[in-house]
């Protein structure tokens, strides 16, 4: 049999076609229909219903950034909520002029209904699927979701903002607890890794921490209610003086924040301080993480080395990237 390549879409071609497969997934998820999920609500009360679930104690202002609302809809998003005893609001304990939200035990009720209605949904959908095309999805819509939220933070100064407000730099208690969970937990579906990987995680993260604050080094960490949902760390290396290399690393972002805009703030505020002092940024990561690989290419930094490698417990293909300070400058 011969083996031919197919000519390259045109651009063009490639835009009409995503916004086709846009409108059917808009249709077919039920978007356009009155109510959503098998519940009595309109979708965007649908979606707040269930970032208030991911995330209790989430204020108005933070729900109307993650959610693309504007004031006036959120507002009133939250007053029939609240009208139907499904949310619930509590003045916030670190500022009385703000509150925060909650779903009360019927708002709780309604997020499991809607959540059984999603996964049924999807898992109907998995079946016709050959698992090897059902990582390749997963990996393109991580893709796509990420270039998209990336230019809604672009235009939304508020969402940057907001983010900033909860990022905190240097130790804070619990971090390392914190941060380690997040690695073992995402690490253990991506890669099969285990005890090894997370106890790793823990020692070399606590060892950093008890050395801060020092030069060359630093930790960002983002914080909601006391807990650590996303971080990242800059280590200097100091074996070549007239060479600064700086290693990246513990980037990590709890799911229910991805495609918030977070993670690619914490990696702004890494390679701005890496770009006053530090000719170079290295970072290790593995293959087949698409969208994290996306995230780090469209800030500069370029695959230079894969091998295959089992210091974390299993084997899994390693790959290294380089990027030189002010390259995006």
């Amino acid at each position: 049999m011969d083996y031919f390549e197919l000519p390259e879409k045109s651009r063009d071609r490639t835009i009409l076609e995503l916004r086709d497969f846009s409108r059917k997934l808009v249709r077919e998820l039920g978007f356009m229909r009155n109510t959503l999920a098998d519940s009595d609500l309109a979708p965007s009360a649908v979606h707040a219903v269930i970032e208030i679930g991911l995330a209790p104690g989430l204020q108005a202002r933070d729900l109307a950034d993650t959610l693309r609302f504007d004031k006036s809809n959120t507002s009133r998003q939250l007053a029939k909520l609240e009208s139907l005893g499904l949310v619930m609001r509590e003045t916030a304990s670190d500022d009385g002029r703000s509150s925060r939200l909650f779903l009360t035990a019927a708002g709780k009720k309604l997020r499991q209904k809607i959540d059984r209605f999603a996964t049924d949904q999807v898992s109907n959908a998995l079946r016709r699927l050959v698992p090897a095309d059902q990582q390749t999805l997963v990996r393109s819509l991580a893709l796509y979701a990420d270039a998209l939220a990336q230019d809604n933070v672009n235009k939304t100064p508020r969402v940057v903002a907001s983010i900033d407000e909860k990022i905190l730099e240097g130790y804070q208690p619990g971090c390392i607890g914190d941060i380690a969970s997040l690695h073992a937990r995402f690490y253990s579906q991506a890669a099969g890794f285990g005890v090894f990987f997370e106890k790793k995680v823990a020692t070399e993260l606590a060892e950093f921490a008890t050395v801060l604050p020092s030069p060359g080094k630093a930790l960002w960490l983002y914080v909601e209610n006391g807990r650590s949902l996303a971080s990242i760390a800059i280590d200097a290396e100091t074996d070549n003086v007239n060479h600064r290399l700086a290693h990246l690393r513990w980037f990590i972002v709890d799911e229910s924040l991805r495609g918030s805009g977070v993670g690619r703030r914490l990696l702004s505020k890494a390679l701005d301080f890496v770009d006053r002092e530090f000719d170079e940024t290295y970072l290790w990561t593995f293959k087949s993480l698409d969208a994290a690989r996306h995230l780090y290419e469209s800030s500069g930094f370029q695959l230079t080395e894969e091998a295959e490698g089992s210091q974390w417990g299993t084997h899994v293909i390693e790959q290294k990237f380089i990027r030189r300070s002010g390259v995006l400058s």
